[in-house]
């Protein structure tokens, strides 16, 4: 049974709350509301923003004033189901871990007294569910990270990381995916483009999704299209 409580945020949206803290089991509940309100409100709906515990929900108000839509979204998540196809897609990207495209890769190993191998293993041995893409377009906050390996942000961000860059920060994962200011951790990169706007979907995960991080070889990388 889910919790929900709907504020609202502004003229024309309305935020939907589930929770207070990143909990993994939100993940397909928010993706199954959002599928399922898309579904039943058709033009109703503007625009959907899902992220860690909430969901924006962006609305014609001449459509449908706020009260209304608040009766109808009670009405759905009353009876909401969360299918098999709401746990999301598994997307598997590619990973070169290497000093060369992973700065920070020596100094995670060393702060946990670990070898950079385990530091490899750690980061790919579970599956990452998308919580929000946001910050810069395809940039997919994802977890959670093994106990085992959360470190903290650095101090001083950097002014520019590379694209693809993989990186981790506390519990959270990411790729970089233009290049930006940031200030996690490096631990590789990848030759896929999380942003591509040649695409339909610009991205290739959504919330919701799945991913894993599969190592390879500097040969592979850069066979891949992948840039040092």
């Amino acid at each position: 049974m889910i919790h929900w409580s709907i504020d609202n945020a502004g003229p024309d949206a309305l935020l939907i709350r589930f929770g207070q803290q990143i909990d993994t089991a939100l993940v397909p509940v928010i993706r199954a509301v959002s599928d399922q309100l898309a579904q039943a409100l058709g033009p109703i709906v503007r625009d959907l923003v899902p992220s860690y515990t909430t969901l924006m929900l962006v609305y014609d108000p001449v459509q449908i004033d706020f009260a209304h839509l608040v009766q109808r979204i009670n009405s759905l998540l009353a009876h909401l189901e969360v299918t098999s196809a709401e746990v999301g897609h598994l997307v598997e990207i590619p990973v070169y871990y290497g000093i060369e495209v992973g700065p920070d890769l020596e100094r995670v190993a060393q702060l946990h007294n670990i070898s950079i191998d385990d530091v490899i293993r750690l980061h790919t041995a579970r599956d990452y569910h998308v919580f929000a893409i946001g910050f810069a377009p395809g940039f997919a906050y994802m977890g959670e990270v093994d106990p085992a390996l959360r470190t903290p942000r650095l101090e001083t961000p950097r002014t520019q990381v590379p694209v693809g860059s993989v990186a981790l920060a506390d519990q959270q994962t990411a790729v970089y995916p233009v290049v930006s200011p940031g200030g996690w951790n490096i631990l590789g990169r990848t030759p896929v483009k999380m942003f591509d706007p040649e695409r339909a979907d610009l991205c290739p995960v959504a919330t919701g999704d799945r991913v894993r991080f599969v190592p390879i070889s500097r040969a592979a990388f850069l066979a891949a299209g992948g840039m040092l």
